[in-house]
């Protein structure tokens, strides 16, 4: 019945226009509005609906992964464009100084988008 369907996710935030500045020039994502709403465009054709909540509570869990040949340059060029990268000391996934989780697994490292939604770039394999 769906499988041919081209489905997307989305998620909310409490601020559109922040959400826009952040998603676009931060992170450089094409980002098109429409009635206030956002559309998040990814390589592959593929897409993320974004839209603003007033009682907007952030994701606990990682909302969208953004794989990456060279996690380290990632991390270095965010990190200089102002993102931080979250710190997991004592736990399970406990990360490194720059906030890059090297344990089982591809290497990963966690952040947040100003409405606090969990965001993560991931080492392609």
């Amino acid at each position: 019945m769906l499988e041919n369907s081209k489905a997307f996710s989305g998620f909310s935030v409490d601020d559109v226009p922040t959400a826009k500045d952040f998603y676009s020039n931060t992170l450089g994502i094409r980002v098109t509005e429409a009635h206030g709403r956002l559309t998040l465009h990814f390589a592959g054709d593929r897409e993320a609906f974004v839209y603003g909540k007033p009682n907007h509570a952030p994701a606990t869990f990682t909302i969208l992964n953004f794989p990456v040949d060279d996690i380290e340059a990632v991390v270095d060029q965010l990190t200089a464009r102002g993102v931080h990268f979250e710190r997991y000391e004592g736990t399970p996934a406990e990360t490194d100084d720059k906030g890059i989780f090297r344990g089982e697994g591809p290497l990963i490292a966690w952040f947040k988008d100003p409405a606090g939604n969990v965001l993560s770039v991931i080492a392609s394999e």
